[in-house]
């Protein structure tokens, strides 16, 4: 089963449907994947990945028989007493009757090798409690422990544009304007080609810096990269933000006190900005990449 057949949705994938594909997996390398190999091949985060482990190294097996009671030393007495013909059951007695059951001496005790009643899982009875049983396909024998899904109801986004339109006016004209004041303007860069095309350059730093930072939260909070790429999304989204807002500041602050041109720090500080917004990008770009494959 392939990566995008398994996880090819925008929603994260469910235990139970990658569970297959990880079973296949685990017969094909002999072993139990890492948690780095079961993200990388299934495109999911540290916790899933950990779950799906859990499942492997330890598989619930919903066909195996419940374990015949043995009746214990307390039970013994008790029987006795009701009918007092009924031989006694000694403690060499405890161990499980099996073809391969060595004899007991009772002298000295339970052979500590042999398995008794006390020392054998009541897997049958843990699978039996557990509800729902998911069973894995292809593998009839292996079954796993799914909850019942939580209904969930999705928020509404459309909120998100009445937010985002008057944002977007007021810092596409902050940017703007700063870009004008700091040294931007129109230029032709076609020469030759196109004369008569012209680009107002000034068009840049909204385009570059508000569409990284927007692009950098995404990657933060949506939790589905590794934790270098996290880190480094949550930190420069935060840059770029603050950046964004100083811009603003300083914009309406030279505007309110009528200055034709901006100072030396701010023009240099501007005119690195599509710089910083390349090397950023292209950073982050390459950590996300680096998980993938």
């Amino acid at each position: 089963m392939s990566t995008a057949t398994v996880n090819g949705s925008a929603y994260p994938a469910r235990i139970a449907t990658l569970m297959p594909a990880a079973l296949d997996l685990t017969t094909e390398l002999g072993a139990v994947p890492s948690r780095n190999r079961l993200m990388r091949e299934y495109r999911i985060g540290a916790a899933k990945a950990d779950e799906i482990r859990a499942v492997l190294t330890r598989p619930l097996v919903a066909d195996q028989p419940e374990p015949a009671p043995v009746p214990t030393l307390d039970s013994q007495a008790t029987a006795a007493a009701v009918d007092p013909d009924r031989p006694a059951v000694t403690q060499a007695n405890r161990v499980l009757a099996s073809p391969d059951a060595a004899p007991v001496d009772s002298t000295d005790g339970p052979d500590q090798s042999t398995p008794v009643a006390s020392d054998v899982p009541d897997r049958a009875a843990e699978v039996a409690t557990a509800s729902p049983l998911a069973t894995v396909a292809g593998h009839p024998g292996t079954s796993i422990v799914t909850a019942p899904p939580a209904p969930r109801r999705s928020a509404r986004s459309w909120p998100v544009l009445l937010l985002a339109l008057p944002a977007f006016v007021a810092i596409w004209s902050g940017w703007v304007g700063l870009g004008e004041l700091a040294g931007f303007g129109v230029v032709h860069p076609l020469p030759g080609i196109i004369d008569g095309f012209s680009l107002n350059t000034a068009i840049t730093l909204p385009v570059g810096m508000e569409t990284y930072a927007a692009y950098a939260l995404h990657v933060w909070l949506s939790g589905a990269v590794p934790g270098p790429a996290r880190r480094f999304a949550k930190w420069s989204a935060i840059g770029a933000l603050v950046l964004g807002a100083a811009g603003q500041v300083a914009y309406h602050l030279m505007t309110a006190t009528h200055v034709s041109s901006a100072p030396w720090p701010i023009t240099t500080a501007v005119a690195c900005l599509p710089v910083a917004v390349l090397g950023m990008g292209a950073a982050l770009a390459h950590l996300i990449r680096s998980h993938v494959h």
